[in-house]
């Protein structure tokens, strides 16, 4: 699919409800959010905050609100809408348990054809292997679906578990951006890592 089709066929969907893509792997699957997943979502970043928060932007006051979910489900639409941002929770497909999200930004088109991955994940599901699964399910649709040619991903260095699965994923580290990102409320140093679409095994 070219970058033009990819564009027609991704504003085509219907976010959020209705016709959206099921992304499924090994033992999980991702999907767009919905408004009845806050009480999951609620829950599961509630008892992660302290295991979240060293690797996030500060949460703003009212981050586990019903309201703020309704607010990022709109932006999550008017993104995907704009093609310039996909959102994905992840869950566990033996029992449908939310595990945690997958967002691809910053999607630029013309002569770029990026986007930037991230991802977080529930506490109690950590160094499981679930999140790395999400990404492998992922990389497909980023590199045909949406038929981008480099997926880009940073990480702070003392982050070892992301380090680690970027490298299972086949993405290699490129450099080091300092003080890329506004983590925790600081500006902090960044590891980048990339992985082009004539490097992946797509299957």
């Amino acid at each position: 699919m070219n970058p033009a089709s990819a564009m027609g066929f991704m504003r085509g969907l219907t976010f959020p409800g209705g016709q959206q893509p099921v992304i499924k792997g090994e033992g999980v699957y991702l999907r767009y959010p919905r408004v009845a997943d806050f009480a999951q979502w609620s829950v599961l970043r509630s008892e992660s905050r302290d295991f979240l928060t060293p690797w996030e932007p500060s949460w703003a006051t009212d981050e586990l609100s019903r309201g703020a979910f309704r607010r990022r489900l709109k932006r999550y639409q008017r993104d995907a809408r704009m093609d310039s941002a996909y959102a994905f929770f992840v869950f566990r497909s033996s029992d449908d348990a939310l595990l945690g999200g997958c967002t691809l930004s910053n999607v630029r088109r013309g002569v770029t054809q990026c986007c930037a991955l991230g991802y977080w994940i529930g506490e109690r599901f950590s160094r499981q292997g679930y999140m790395f699964d999400a990404v492998k399910a992922l990389i497909p649709f980023i590199f045909r679906t949406l038929a981008l040619h480099r997926i880009e991903a940073a990480c702070l260095p003392s982050n070892e578990p992301s380090k680690q699965l970027l490298v299972k994923a086949g993405f290699r580290q490129e450099g080091l951006a300092r003080r890329y990102l506004q983590i925790a409320g600081e500006w902090q140093d960044h590891l980048q890592y990339a992985l082009l679409a004539d490097e992946a095994k797509l299957g």
